[in-house]
């Protein structure tokens, strides 16, 4: 039924599969995969796995002024595995801010590796993205990983390959790029990894813990009433 085997590996849910948690208060799960780590982004550190953290401002390219403003704000990393559906979807309303695509290295993600391989997150290829939502500003970084072939988004396409040795940083403030919650934003091409990241005061999570498994549009997080 499928040209490729990465058409097989993307192909789309069937239509109202995965309902989107209602309320304008309220954010989805993004992905089908498990919730590897979430807490709190102490200063510009981002807890990976025992023992080990990462920086935030590399994790979003190097760059320190997109990483401000998430410092003392709260994280979740959730894991995509080869079986979950290979789709993103935006977990709020969202208007685009910025892309880079940050290359790197290509190791494993599963929980093993984030275990045993210091900053995994911050040295694969990735490719960030940044909104502006009714919760704040937003990073979600799409992080590649081994034979994980192709990163895209709905507005660009291939973002990777080619890889490139630089980061590259688009900014999109006079496109009007603006996603609805439940709409899908981009596609890894095999299992990988997404890490979100918010501002201080913004988000509540939804009773996370580590090794839940996530579904597309379940609740995920509460935004917080001064946010409104």
């Amino acid at each position: 039924s499928y040209k490729t085997f990465n058409a097989f590996f993307t192909r789309p849910l069937k239509e109202g599969i995965r309902p989107i948690a209602e309320g304008e208060d309220v954010l989805s799960h993004p992905v089908d995969g498990t919730v590897s780590q979430f807490g709190d982004i102490i200063g510009d550190d981002i807890f990976q796995a025992k023992g080990h953290t990462y920086s935030l401002t590399s994790l979003l390219g190097g760059k320190p002024e997109l990483a401000e403003c998430f410092k003392g704000g709260k994280f979740a990393t959730i894991y995509l595995a080869p079986s979950d559906y290979h789709r993103i979807h935006m977990p709020v309303n969202g208007t685009l801010t910025d892309t880079l695509h940050v290359p790197g290295e290509l190791f494993s993600v599963n929980p093993l590796t984030a275990q045993n391989v210091p900053g995994l997150f911050a040295r694969n290829e990735r490719v960030v993205t940044l909104f502006d939502t009714p919760a704040g500003k937003m990073a979600l970084v799409l992080v590649g990983a081994t034979v994980v072939a192709s990163i895209e988004t709905v507005w660009a396409g291939n973002i990777t390959p080619p890889a490139g040795k630089y980061v590259q940083h688009w900014q999109h403030q006079s496109e009007n790029i603006t996603l609805n919650k439940g709409d899908e934003m981009g596609r890894f091409k095999l299992g990988s990894t997404v890490v979100l990241c918010f501002e201080p005061n913004a988000v509540e999570f939804e009773e996370l813990s580590s090794g839940l498994v996530t579904r597309l549009g379940t609740p995920f997080a509460n935004k917080i009433q001064e946010n409104k």
